[in-house]
């Protein structure tokens, strides 16, 4: 499969070995591995992480102290998420829109944006919110982000957002970004808000890539996270999510980010920790000690698998295995509880 060498910053390749993660797009002939457990599924829980992602459809994730298990094969619209949602609440995560792409790996990323948001639109119960984690548009016009504003204001959601560098390429720096959607964030447009008993932290990574397009927070930002986090019980469950990941992918491609652990030292302490991103537009996730990493697909394009390609950007694919690629995440969070349940969805199935 071909690559448009177009998207975003940090495209310089070094082999590097990658461990811990699960992909959908990697062409590897992997498959889980089989072995009995205490859930009966057959899977343990190192081959569930990876079989969440060549089942196409989407895995429920329950996370106990940061340590996530396998429930089952579950739609976003099905009667069993109502249900559960009806106990807690939902959010939803959405990302890398990039409004205004039109090259051959998705000539209409506006309509497939519109074909995500109809599947919001279609849940059987409302999302308390939702959340997209960068990269609404391509090239920051201010025409980009009113279609973007438009298609996702259908959802009738509030709607918190972290920029991706994409949103941020204007003549100054991020400015139309913030005055659209800086109201109440500090900085670059980090911020914190509470639901529901959960710890939501909105961080940039992209205002200050560092060298092949790493991400950095930067010490004013983790100086601001510290004093959030101060004083909090150590058993409030934590959601922090940002467009780069908070975990190094492929550092080769920018694919990391560079004082992630200082941010990561910080939530040491809080025993469900769970770190959502978006940017490298594929399903991943990772288990390390008390935080689960997951990154979302984009609803633009794919991109290919860590060293796939002599490169990241977007990848060509066959029309119809294209909506296969794209996607959505919703997140159920159980009150009363410290759990949260993750659900990926594609626009059609594989």
């Amino acid at each position: 499969m071909a690559a448009e060498n177009s998207h975003g910053a940090g495209n310089k390749l070094a082999r590097r070995e990658v461990s811990s993660i699960a992909t959908g797009q990697s062409p590897s002939p992997w498959r889980p591995k089989m072995s009995d457990n205490k859930q009966g599924t057959g899977i343990d829980r190192r081959g569930a992480l990876q079989c969440m992602i060549w089942a196409g459809t989407g895995v429920i994730w329950t996370l106990s102290g940061g340590v996530p298990q396998s429930s089952q094969l579950l739609g976003i619209g099905t009667a069993q998420a109502a249900e559960k949602a009806a106990t807690g609440f939902s959010f939803l995560q959405i990302s890398d829109s990039h409004v205004g792409f039109s090259k051959p790996a998705n000539p209409d990323a506006l309509g497939t944006l519109k074909e995500a948001i109809d599947k919001v639109n279609g849940l059987p119960v409302k999302p308390a919110f939702m959340i997209h984690t960068g990269d609404i548009t391509h090239l920051s016009k201010p025409g980009q982000f009113d279609d973007a504003e438009r298609v996702i204001g259908e959802t009738k959601l509030d709607i918190h957002y972290v920029p991706g560098e994409h949103d941020i390429i204007d003549e100054n720096n991020g400015q139309v970004y913030l005055e659209r959607h800086g109201k109440n964030t500090k900085g670059t447009g980090w911020f914190a808000v509470d639901q529901g008993g959960v710890h939501f932290i909105g961080l940039v990574n992209v205002a200050n890539l560092k060298a092949g397009g790493m991400g950095s927070l930067g010490d004013e930002q983790l100086a601001w996270l510290a004093a959030d986090l101060k004083g909090k019980p150590a058993s409030t469950p934590i959601v922090v999510f940002a467009h780069i990941p908070l975990w190094a992918v492929y550092p080769e491609w920018g694919w990391g980010t560079e004082d992630s652990a200082r941010a990561l030292a910080l939530l040491k302490r809080f025993g469900s920790v769970t770190a959502l991103n978006g940017h490298i537009h594929q399903l991943m996730q990772k288990v390390e000690g008390n935080v689960t990493f997951h990154t979302a697909m984009s609803t633009a394009f794919p991109q290919p698998a860590p060293g796939a390609a002599a490169s990241p950007g977007p990848m060509l694919v066959p029309a119809e295995k294209l909506r296969t690629l794209l996607g959505l995440t919703s997140v159920e969070v159980q009150r009363g509880k410290q759990s949260l349940a993750i659900t990926d969805t594609p626009l059609a199935a594989s």
